[in-house]
């Protein structure tokens, strides 16, 4: 496995150009709010991480969780208050036991549908503070633990809400450990895209969704009422998602004919993504069935390949994708021609 890179880590899974976007449109609360959650990311490497000596115990048995959650008790300090571990009962707080229920869900389709055990595939502990910060617009994986905010409560529930926030995050962590990629330009788009496919992926597993069942939002459930949108994308129709007077418009694309060439955002991770995500979600569907039995084998065989390059661009992952779906489903079989198309229709290859 490569070994951890803080050039690898993602700041959260809220966009900045997101929360930018508030300072200048949203009301007095909002700007603060989002001021203060920009202001906690950009400290994002200074931020305090459990000591290894001071880690909890991972998990002794196989396929077997060890899970913690913590309290902040709005604080900015990690990992606050034991609140809940490993097979106590709910707690009533709605926060800590959502934690509680998700880390459970991405470990549990880690270890059945690829036999990974936890983040490390060792066993890793699980921790996760919930109540971080104060009205704290955001969640992160900062190389140790899982940390997420309430939300501000008028554009943004609590972080905890959704399945696949929980199951993007988490991933970020295995491809920190098994691939490494550099979180800039394509290299960081496809890192923001590989957590976005298998973040979806643990969502229908857990609820057992078909291809043609599954919302393919990333997000849903994030947004409040008052925002005018469904999710934070959509791995479906990227630029879709939300069209809001706060928010603005959803600025994903959804072909290279329209990438995203920008200094900001560390070369538009968290826009340019938009491209891959529609090729898994094109790869997909045409294989019909549960995406996780076929396409996602695909990609998760393309994360784990030590071929993989840290700083692997969007064609260079097209082809690794494209060979293990000829070497595990045969060449010229119907996986590899679904893969193969899939990233012709949005621009990738020729």
């Amino acid at each position: 496995m490569t070994a951890f890179s803080e050039a690898s880590r993602s700041p959260g899974f809220m966009p900045p150009h997101v929360l930018e976007r508030i300072v200048s449109h949203g009301n007095t609360r909002l700007q603060q709010c989002a001021r203060t959650t920009l202001q906690a990311d950009a400290q994002f490497r200074l931020r305090s991480a459990v000591p290894a000596a001071a880690r909890p115990a991972d998990s002794h048995r196989p396929g077997e969780p060890a899970r913690y959650i913590y309290d902040a008790n709005q604080q900015q300090l990690l990992p606050g208050d034991l609140v809940r571990r490993e097979d106590e009962p709910e707690t009533g707080d709605t926060a800590v036991d959502e934690a509680y229920q998700w880390l459970g869900a991405t470990h549990r389709f880690y270890w059945q549908v690829f036999r990974r055990d936890s983040i490390d595939g060792e066993g890793m502990a699980l921790l996760g503070t919930v109540h971080y910060g104060e009205a704290y617009d955001n969640a992160f994986w900062n190389g140790a633990q899982m940390v997420f905010g309430d939300g501000d409560g008028e554009l943004f529930e609590r972080f905890t809400a959704a399945l696949d926030v929980v199951a993007h995050e988490l991933t970020h962590g295995v491809i920190e450990r098994d691939a490494g990629l550099i979180y800039a330009d394509q290299s960081g788009a496809l890192n923001e895209s590989l957590a976005d496919v298998f973040g979806t992926l643990v969502k229908q597993h857990h609820f057992e969704q078909r291809v043609d069942e599954a919302d393919w939002l990333i997000g849903e459930g994030l947004l409040t009422a008052r925002v005018n949108g469904r999710a934070l994308r959509s791995m479906a129709e990227p630029g879709t998602a939300y069209d809001d007077p706060v928010l603005g418009r959803d600025p994903q694309p959804g072909h290279m004919d329209d990438f995203a060439r920008t200094s900001s955002d560390n070369g538009g991770v968290h826009i340019n993504s938009g491209i891959p995500n529609r090729a898994f979600y094109l790869a997909a569907t045409r294989l019909e069935g549960y995406a996780w039995e076929q396409a996602g084998v695909v990609w998760y065989d393309a994360l784990t390949d030590d071929s993989l390059q840290r700083d692997t661009d969007f064609a260079a992952f097209a082809r690794l994708t494209i060979a293990h779906a000829g070497e595990r489903y045969g060449r010229g079989g119907e996986v590899e021609r679904a893969v193969a198309s899939a990233w012709r229709d949005v621009g990738v290859t020729a």
